[in-house]
């Protein structure tokens, strides 16, 4: 865990007790600082206490010596609403910082790649770790994902922060230049949080601030908004600028339209590793998380080699298209992550032959959006709350078993598919109805799918 020292001796307040904000209390009161922590949900504050974090109501605590406001990111400070708390810092001229921004003020020798973007950000950082970890650089990864940042390890100059970065996260973190700045892509989500769309791809946007000459910006050219980003930081020749596609060969990029990862970043065209033969990075999509992820390491000092054998060897990502095993030549794999169906159209679009298990908490519009992918489909599984609004929406374009649970729609996907076939969790919903989270949901399929009989590849 970090030591934040730069509050030794004043008073901090903490708003949200997620994991990102007891990190953050933890590594504040660990560098000295004295904390009031708070979250509106008396379970949050509970675990705090039992942590020696002193809690306090800050809306209504004495801010008169508060020196910052800690703020974990899922906590408006401006759009729709701020919080009351947020609104009475802001009255009284206190800072409001996020945890990223903590981490930069104490470990400002190390180097930082800061990934975002609507889609495909975890799989990216994930990548990128895996890259400069595989090639002997000290590394650290977390933000968004898996680790908060603050509970890292410290890093000096010969380490490199692998950072995911949302919207959120961007807006609360001032002083950070990151070495390596990538954004993917950009379509309409959280708009309420921003104020709009602009809002949203201005948050976005504030991944390239305080970047210089020594500084690299990947950005993807395969939607017109970040096109017309990369076009304005191109004009401007303020840092490095790499453009990234997998639709279309990019000038002085990366690319790989026809799946060949296509280097041209020196200028001269060269085919480097046909993406399609990574198992664990299946789909256009992960084409694009690819090329960034190149991108990025090349920017950082890898060599062409040391990046080829990386991808090679990455394991893919938990719940995001994993491949959990092969089982008399069935592949069962997880998706837990793709809550919504734009995220399980990544999975359709990936598989044919498929089994697909589906269901949860639905999210507006359904699996509507999905038809032109019925087609793939031998049979559903459906479970939890959405199960026959999702078997309407099917009807006779795919055939689909109302099963109830995850557990039961394993066993029956086991006893129908055959070889050659993908039984594919991939739920197009929210875990709530039956799960703690995605990620509980995820393991619990993978632990169903390891008791399975049968041969393993």
């Amino acid at each position: 865990m970090i030591d934040v020292t730069a509050f030794r001796n004043e008073s901090v307040a903490v708003l949200g007790l997620a994991r990102s904000g007891l990190a953050a209390a933890e590594a504040l009161q660990k560098g000295g600082a004295k904390v009031l922590a708070w979250d509106d949900a008396a379970a949050k504050r509970d675990a705090a206490t039992a942590l020696r974090i002193p809690v306090a109501d800050l809306g209504t605590a004495d801010f008169a010596n508060v020196k910052a406001l800690v703020l974990s990111p899922g906590i408006p400070s401006t759009f729709p609403a701020p919080h009351k708390v947020a609104a009475r810092a802001r009255a009284a001229g206190i800072e409001i910082v996020g945890d990223i921004e903590l981490l930069a003020q104490s470990c400002p020798a190390a180097r930082y790649v800061g990934i975002t973007g609507t889609n495909g950000k975890s799989t990216t950082t994930a990548l990128i770790a895996h890259l400069l970890a595989a090639a002997g650089r000290k590394v650290a990864a977390g933000g968004n994902i898996g680790v908060p940042a603050l509970g890292l390890e410290a890093l000096g100059s010969d380490g490199i922060y692998v950072l995911e970065m949302s919207s959120y996260q961007l807006e609360l973190t001032h002083s950070l230049a990151f070495d390596v700045a990538v954004l993917l892509n950009i379509t309409p989500d959280h708009l309420d949080r921003h104020g709009g769309m602009d809002g949203y791809v201005a948050a976005k946007e504030r991944i390239f601030l305080r970047q210089g000459a020594r500084h690299c910006a990947v950005i993807g050219a395969d939607d017109a908004i970040c096109r017309g980003i990369l076009d304005r930081l191109s004009a401007r020749h303020t840092q490095k600028v790499v453009p990234i596609s997998a639709e279309q060969q990019v000038s002085g990029g990366v690319s790989a339209p026809d799946g060949w990862l296509v280097d041209e970043m020196g200028g001269t065209p060269e085919r480097i590793l046909d993406l399609r033969t990574l198992e664990r990075l299946p789909g256009r999509h992960n084409w694009q998380n690819a090329v960034a992820a190149y991108a990025a390491v090349r920017c950082l000092g890898l060599d062409k080699a040391e990046a080829v054998a990386g991808l090679k060897s990455f394991a893919g990502l938990a719940h995001r298209q994993e491949l959990i095993a092969v089982i008399d030549g069935v592949r069962y794999v997880n998706d837990s992550k793709a809550t919504n169906a734009d995220a399980t159209e990544k999975a359709l679009a990936c598989n044919d032959d498929i089994y697909w298990i589906a269901g949860g908490v639905p999210k507006e519009g359904g699996i509507a959006s999905l038809a032109s992918y019925f087609p793939r489909i031998r049979r559903a599984y459906l479970i939890g709350e959405a199960a026959k609004a999702f078997a309407a929406t099917l009807g006779d374009r795919a055939p689909s078993s109302l099963v109830g649970t995850l557990e039961a729609a394993v066993a029956k996907a086991h006893r129908e598919a055959r070889a050659g076939a993908t039984v594919l969790l991939s739920p197009a919903c929210a875990s709530f109805d039956q799960f703690r989270d995605y990620e509980a949901r995820g393991e619990r399929f993978r632990a169903l799918v390891e008791a399975l009989p049968g041969e393993r590849r």
